[in-house]
């Protein structure tokens, strides 16, 4: 089988993996996926669309990770393999899609603005 390519965003980060029939191995910039993600929470983010289709030992997934925080790249990987999974067999579509796994959150941080301490927040208002 080939190497299915895919690529994820979430925020700043961006994801691009590299799907392959296997035994289950992360590579993630290099390294284990519990030594990049030490968290198991967001061990649990990144395997979601796998478990899923309970396809968790079936594919090795090599993935580069850029920019963005652990959370923001956690998420990004997320959908990165959910859409490789779907190029792989697209069947597994309709599971993945039922889940949101598919759907990218587009959700981006709200830039300052000029004269204000941040996005939103004005300073205190004083009448006299």
């Amino acid at each position: 089988m080939e190497v299915i390519n895919a690529i994820g965003r979430r925020k700043a980060a961006v994801a691009r993996v590299y799907l392959s029939e296997g035994n289950g191995e992360f590579t993630i910039n290099g390294k284990d996926l519990a030594t990049y993600f030490p968290s198991g929470i967001l061990q649990y983010v990144v395997k979601q669309p796998l478990n899923q289709l309970s396809a968790a030992d079936k594919f090795n997934v090599k993935a580069n990770l850029d920019g963005g925080g652990f959370t923001g790249q956690a998420e990004a990987l997320r959908l990165a393999i959910a859409r490789a999974l779907v190029k792989f067999d697209a069947e597994n579509k309709t599971a993945l899609k039922s889940e949101g796994f598919l759907t990218r959150d587009s959700r981006e941080v709200e830039r300052k603005k000029p004269g204000r301490p941040k996005a939103r927040k004005r300073f205190q208002f004083s009448k006299r």
